[in-house]
């Protein structure tokens, strides 16, 4: 694919005007919404391909979610397309000042492999809403998912208003050689470091949603049971391979063995005594990610699970005794593996987790207000959970991103629709009178007024 000569058939779409029309947008999110349900089967067995989902998690982690971020946006576009007036002050008198949205024009939109789906058509729906053109480029590690994208956007759009990109880290390079005025990309950290750096060359604005070590803080008071059986399913959703996953555990060491029972309990409850074998359990992505999970167990802090399938690119999920100093506590993990660390005093909590990266998500599970406070509002982070883990990012109503090093900008819902935006301000200044005091020669009667406009 040409894709100069194809962005240059965008740009001269967007330049038409069509894209700038309320009706048109909203008539295009009905089609992609009634496409996505159409093929509601098709992306679950790609799903199943790709990464081993069952069609229960597909729906709802994916699709089900792609389609409330489409019908959010079908019901709300119209009010965040609004122009919004604010006060105008005394000395610009008389005029109209007012904000008004724009589409930024021609995106590129980035998806990565652990939620090809939902990834790809969120942003492009936030894309959509806000007046747009868009190229999308899924990720290979995908393939089957790529496809149906694809499909379904080949379906719904002609290329110079839509269009999907298939390929590998050639085609990344390529696409982002090209002049966009706005790149979404979501991914890891070091691919994220190379957009920006694409970006920087060309001053082209990019919302990065990328990742990091996300804490799981589990207080003395908290109630260990349910923090155990939430904790499970947040972490070993997709096998672990979720980019606001509980990357380790930091508990209280008085409730620490409690914890670990706990979660021994929950992980038989939740995916049988013998996880490898539970067709509900996905697997890794692909061989280098399995290889470089197996390259962070250490066998002898096994607490639980550990089981692995080469064959089926398997691990069952696995519950870690660890120390700072351990492998798996060097990176992000992204996949079924969970470390449990121990904190004797919470007053050291704040100040050791205040010294790490920036994470995409904070959780803690705590029946202390205090704590709750202290965490949450001297800590800097994307986004989380008091006593829950993950489900932040499933509602419209508030933004999703990251902070610091795991990314910047945010979408969802109204997120979204500013993110693919630019606020123009204008000021509509009045013909019918105009005030003598800013023109020279200045006068000292201007100068008395002007101190009273200004200050």
């Amino acid at each position: 694919m040409n894709f100069a000569d194809l962005l240059a058939r965008q740009k001269q779409f967007f330049q038409t005007g069509v894209t700038l029309s309320l009706a048109f947008r909203i008539a295009q999110l009905k089609k992609l919404r009634a496409a996505v349900i159409a093929h509601e089967e098709e992306i679950a067995e790609a799903l199943k391909e790709d990464l081993g989902k069952s069609a229960f998690e597909s729906y709802m982690c994916e699709t089900g979610l792609a389609l409330s971020e489409i019908t959010y946006m079908i019901r709300h576009t119209k009010r965040f397309s609004k122009e919004r007036r604010v006060k105008t002050p005394l000395a610009q008198f008389a005029s109209r000042s007012y904000q008004k949205p724009s589409p930024y024009g021609n995106v590129l939109i980035m998806s990565p492999w652990n939620y090809p789906f939902l990834l790809t058509i969120d942003p492009l729906a936030d894309a959509i809403a806000a007046g747009n053109t868009a190229v999308v480029k899924p990720s290979a590690y995908s393939p089957a998912t790529s496809r149906v994208v694809e499909k379904i956007v080949s379906e719904c759009f002609d290329p110079e208003y839509v269009a999907v990109v298939t390929g590998g880290r050639e085609e990344n390079s390529a696409l982002l050689s090209q002049k966009f005025d706005f790149v979404f990309f979501t991914g890891s950290q070091n691919v994220g470091r190379e957009v920006l750096r694409h970006t920087a060359e060309t001053l082209t604005p990019a919302v990065l949603e990328l990742g990091g070590k996300s804490p799981c803080i589990v207080d003395s008071s908290a109630k260990i049971p349910l923090a155990a059986r939430r904790i499970v399913f947040g972490k070993f959703l997709n096998c672990g391979q979720t980019c606001v996953a509980p990357d380790y555990i930091l508990c209280e060491a008085s409730v620490k063995d409690a914890l670990v029972d706990a979660v021994r309990t929950e992980i038989r409850r939740q995916f049988g005594d013998v996880p490898l074998e539970n067709p509900d359990y996905g697997h890794i992505i692909s061989d280098k990610h399995f290889a470089r999970l197996l390259s962070l167990i250490d066998r002898e802090k096994i607490l639980a699970g550990g089981e692995t399938d080469s064959g089926r690119r398997k691990i069952a999920p696995t519950l870690l005794d660890a120390s700072w100093d351990d492998a798996v506590m060097q990176e992000e993990i992204f996949g079924p593996l969970l470390p449990i660390l121990t904190y004797n005093d919470f007053r050291a909590v704040v100040p050791l987790l205040s010294q790490k990266e920036k994470p995409l998500a904070l959780y803690i599970f705590s029946e202390n207000q205090g704590h709750i406070r202290e965490v949450t509002e001297r800590l800097s982070f994307g986004g989380g959970c008091v006593n829950d883990v993950v489900i932040h990012l499933a509602t419209a109503e508030m933004g999703f991103g990251g902070v610091g090093e795991s990314g910047m900008g945010s979408y969802h819902g109204k997120a979204g629709f500013d993110a693919f935006s630019h606020t123009k301000s204008i000021v509509d200044k009045k013909t019918w009178m105009d005030l003598p005091m800013r023109y020279q020669p200045y006068r000292p009667v201007f100068s008395r007024l002007l101190h009273i406009f200004l200050r």
